[in-house]
């Protein structure tokens, strides 16, 4: 009978079991699995939890369950099987949204985007994103990685301006312990700005943790400066590996027309007039026929305003046009008059702010009649009381 009793006993006590107690026990056997690199049998303790917290809809559950919807999709990309996943991070997304679990959703969210962007489907990850509710963000890692995801989807859409803008964003909003994240934020982010035609500050490479991993970037952003294709190319041979392991490989090819430009618009710069064949061989084409490359790419710069300058197409020559003073025009005037107009505007603006809050004019037309009838009160109260001392 004591057996008995003992037997019974465990096995209510497991039947009635705390299910936070429970997520939590397989959060910790997922973690201990994956650090004894048994990618296996993580992904099978990983598959159990989740068919598990399918049944759970408790709200105390929600914060376990986003950091084991990670690590399960964590255990798949280790073993490169996220693909097998895809359908039931979607399924785990709408379970989310439709039990308000806010958190959840924006854990898998982001790891739906990374399972896209894993086999480069940006378009899919974008529609998803499109689509997806968003809300005030709960967790700042969730929203930096957010800002990250999406900066990678503008950048592949040619949207370099609005890409830019999420990478700064998730690099400042990220933690400073995130060293790797921040690397990635800022790798992603230099090619942004080459891109734009900006060169980056060199604070940006000589950050600290960062300067060894930023030393291909830096070359490369010294060979777009300059505008040397060849030592462009060297570059991009140099490092092709780490800029393949980065996936920022298709990003630099888009960087040889940059490095062409700002070479041409040095070249016209230097000289007022300068042959086609002569650009050829200081930009170092490397064409069947260079001097007729030369002479389109000078014709496109010059019609994208990036040059002034003529082409000769008898001579074969490229004249540039002399740079008059701009300080000889009325465009330094029209500059300063745009900002003072706007700094005016601006002072205005707040002097009205702090002049008039709103809804000033009603409280004081409730006090006054207030005020008024208050004073009614007290001539009727006065009234009132004189009768009675005449009745009396």
């Amino acid at each position: 009978m004591d057996v008995d009793t003992a037997t019974l006993a465990v096995q209510i006590s497991g039947k009635h079991a705390v299910p936070e107690l429970v997520i939590y026990c397989y959060l910790l056997v997922l973690i201990f699995l994956i650090d004894q690199k048994r990618y296996d049998e993580a992904k099978a303790c990983s598959s159990a939890s989740i068919a598990r917290l399918k049944n759970m809809n408790r709200r105390t559950v929600d914060v376990l369950a986003s950091r084991l919807y990670f690590y399960y999709s964590y255990s798949y990309e280790l073993t490169d099987s996220l693909a097998e996943i895809r359908g039931n991070l979607l399924a785990l997304h709408r379970m989310a949204t439709l039990r308000r679990d806010e958190l959840g959703q924006e854990t898998l969210l982001n790891l739906l985007l990374r399972n896209y962007l894993h086999y480069n489907l940006y378009d899919q990850a974008e529609k998803l994103r499109s689509k997806a509710p968003r809300f005030e963000a709960h967790s700042n890692q969730q929203f930096c990685r957010y800002l990250f995801y999406l900066g990678k989807i503008r950048t592949i859409q040619l949207e370099y301006t609005d890409a830019k803008e999420s990478l700064l964003q998730a690099a400042r909003k990220a933690p400073v312990a995130a060293r790797g994240f921040r690397i990635q934020c800022n790798k992603w982010a230099i090619i942004v700005r080459l891109l734009l035609g900006e060169i980056p500050e060199r604070t940006v490479f000589m950050q600290k943790g960062m300067k060894k991993a930023l030393t291909p970037y830096f070359e490369l952003t010294n060979a777009v400066r300059i505008g040397d294709l060849e030592l462009f190319r060297s570059v991009a041979e140099k490092f092709s590996s780490t800029f393949s392991l980065d996936r920022t490989h298709n990003l630099i090819v888009r960087l040889r027309h940059n490095v062409i430009r700002t070479g041409l618009r040095n070249i016209s710069i230097s000289y007022s007039q300068i042959s086609l064949a002569d650009v050829a061989s200081k930009l170092r084409l490397n064409s069947e026929n260079p001097v007729a490359d030369a002479e389109s790419i000078v014709a496109k710069a010059i019609r994208d305003g990036a040059i002034d300058a003529a082409i000769d197409h008898a001579n074969g020559w490229m004249v540039s046009k002399e740079t008059g003073d701009v300080y000889s025009t009325n465009e330094p005037q029209s500059a300063f008059n745009t900002r003072i107009d706007f700094c005016l505007n601006m002072h205005n603006e707040a002097v009205k702010a702090l002049r008039f809050p709103p809804n000033s004019h009603k409280e004081k037309e409730s006090a006054e009649k207030r005020r008024e009838r208050q004073q009614q009160e007290q001539e009727l109260a006065k009234h009132i009381a004189e009768e009675d001392d005449d009745d009396f």
